[in-house]
């Protein structure tokens, strides 16, 4: 009966209704590895930037008088460079700080009589709040007007930014499943009212819910094994071709939107896991649909 209920599968394919199926679960697929793809990358990039600002300061010398001001960020900058809390302390350029300055300022942003802060770059060894505090008093000793940014609190919002558009990625990936699963669902049901007098002989032959289910069951499942396939390679291809662009941009902040090879690993999985979602939501709407219908 089993080897009858199989040669019988042809009966319940229809060739038009099965590429329509294999298009909406590959365009499926590919949104959700998109919208994978880019809580990925966002989560990466927010990891990055944390993991780059947690320990960084930003230290402004404040003297108005030019001369003095250049003795303030010598005695500041060698105590910084001595507390053992210091990886790496250095002075920006002063032309770099009039270069930016210049779209406000005009050619005066060069001029040493403005009284613009020097500034100081400094990494610390460790991000923790009392090598901060350490490092605040160490600059403070020196008597000099200092102002200390901890780069992080002024970076924060594009961290929360970044959290944010991970979880609306993650939002979309559960609404794509969603639909997918009601697609196979609708699918399944389509499918067992457009052979309803097959299946109907097929019963009276000896078939089984079981065997009938296994029928949809296994056409589904290469439906969403070819749609998976072709969406998943699609949203690779185009996730691949935006990160060769982004790199091409050379920016530090960019790079971490980056997908690594666990992020990779990660998509890869995306199609499977439609494959079977797919398999098991047909299953269970065949098998109820047949135990309330025949």
């Amino acid at each position: 009966m089993i080897a009858r209920t199989r040669r019988a599968a042809p009966l319940l394919e229809g060739a038009r209704g099965r590429r329509s199926m294999t298009a909406v679960l590959a365009i499926l697929v590919f949104l959700t590895v998109m919208a994978a793809a880019m809580g990925l990358g966002t989560l990466a990039a927010e990891r990055q930037l944390s993991r780059q600002l947690a320990g960084r300061l930003t230290v402004q010398v404040i003297e108005g008088e030019a001369a003095r001001r250049e003795a303030a960020t010598a005695r500041v900058l060698a105590a910084l460079r001595a507390s053992p809390d210091v990886a790496l302390a250095v002075r920006v350029d002063p032309a770099e700080i009039a270069r930016l300055l210049r779209p406000w300022l005009g050619a005066d942003a060069a001029d040493d009589a403005l009284p613009v802060p020097a500034l100081l770059d400094v990494d610390l060894s460790s991000p923790a709040d009392a090598a901060v505090t350490r490092v605040t008093q160490a600059a403070r000793r020196t008597g000099a007007e200092v102002r200390i940014d901890r780069q992080q609190g002024w970076m924060s919002p594009v961290s929360g930014l970044l959290r944010t558009l991970a979880v609306v990625a993650a939002a979309m990936v559960a609404l794509l499943t969603a639909a997918t699963a009601a697609v196979v669902m609708l699918a399944a049901r389509a499918g067992l009212d457009a052979h309803r007098a097959t299946i109907e002989v097929m019963h009276m032959l000896g078939s089984t819910d079981r065997q009938l289910a296994a029928l949809f069951q296994r056409r589904i499942t290469l439906d969403a094994m070819w749609g998976g396939l072709a969406g998943g390679g699609a949203a690779a291809a185009v996730a691949a071709l935006v990160g060769a662009r982004i790199a091409a941009l050379r920016s530090e902040l960019a790079s971490g939107v980056l997908l690594g090879p666990g992020e990779w690993a990660t998509l890869a999985l995306v199609p499977l896991f439609f494959i079977l979602l797919s398999t098991l939501t047909a299953r269970i709407a065949v098998v109820r649909a047949l135990g309330r219908a025949l």
